[in-house]
């Protein structure tokens, strides 16, 4: 009877974290993610582009925090009083680094399975293609799976050499 104690892995499908933006449900693999806080005023950090809010101390260790509503052109909600901080664990190519995404709320956990994530359509969206793994149709809404290794790994994100302050 041990083989019907064998769990196949690609049958269960990989689970995902999703949250709310500007009312939509974004996800992201639940692997990267270390922890959810609540959102606390950051440092401001000169000269970093417009969607850093800035830095936060978490345990010691000095992590910008990204507010994706602006990472993503979509307007500024003043009205949202219990926005949340993932913290994720990114893998940038050469070592790992804690950064924060801003979101306007947790919504819940999912198991996806590969075969039932679609390719997202060219050029839809304001979120650049790069960033989007993939759609995928749970309870008859349509969620955004985003990649956050390319999200947070990118070009712009260049900026942040150093994980300690002076």
């Amino acid at each position: 009877m041990i083989d019907e104690e064998i769990i196949d892995i690609d049958e269960q499908g990989q689970q995902f974290l999703s949250f709310i933006l500007a009312g939509e449900e974004y996800a992201i693999d639940i692997l990267k993610v270390q922890e959810l806080r609540e959102w606390s005023q950051t440092t401001l950090v000169p000269n970093s582009p417009n969607y850093i809010d800035g830095v936060m101390n978490l345990r010691g260790q000095i992590i910008p925090v990204i507010n994706l509503r602006k990472r993503f052109n979509l307007p500024n909600d003043h009205t949202l009083n219990n926005r949340i901080v993932i913290v994720l664990n990114i893998n940038d190519g050469t070592r790992f680094r804690l950064m924060g995404l801003l979101v306007d709320s947790f919504s819940q956990t999912y198991d996806i399975n590969e075969k039932d994530i679609k390719p997202a359509p060219s050029k839809i969206s304001i979120i650049d293609d790069e960033f989007i793994i993939g759609l995928s149709t749970i309870d008859n809404k349509m969620l955004i799976l985003l990649d956050v290794n390319q999200l947070l790994s990118s070009k712009e994100l260049s900026l942040q050499k150093t994980n300690h302050v002076a």
